[in-house]
């Protein structure tokens, strides 16, 4: 069974470039806003979540605390996406419980490592 990752970004552009980049190894479920991402884990259990911070009605940092406070959801590894690379935002990313971030616009490598990395944290690589 494919691993499940909830993909949160307003920029419809951003969604479906994430997608194609992760659809073929993992199940993607896409969503525009913090607030349907919510609604969406009422009932789905993701095994990774990849957020931007900057989006309408409401700001990844908004969604990473609300996440972190669910019961169910609480350890679901988080990937922050931002166009912004000061290392404030990361920082406060970080505090916030996300446990990656990435800038925008992001090395589709990269972020393969990223994900691996957090879906299968010890054996996600060859090499010791």
């Amino acid at each position: 069974m494919k691993k499940k990752i909830l993909v949160v970004d307003d920029e419809m552009t951003m969604t479906t470039l994430l997608e194609f980049f992760l659809s073929n190894k993992y199940e993607v479920k896409a969503v525009n806003s913090g607030i349907e991402a919510e609604e969406w884990l009422d009932g789905n259990l993701p095994d990774l979540i990849i957020s931007d911070i900057q989006m309408n009605e409401m700001d990844g940092f908004t969604l990473l605390q609300n996440i972190r406070q669910r019961g169910y959801t609480k350890h679901t590894p988080i990937i922050m996406l931002s166009g912004n690379a000061e290392s404030k935002e990361r920082i406060k990313s970080y505090k916030l419980g996300a446990q990656d971030y990435l800038t925008k616009p992001f090395n589709p490598e990269e972020l393969d490592e990223v994900v691996k990395k957090n879906l299968f944290p010890i054996h996600y690589t060859n090499v010791w």
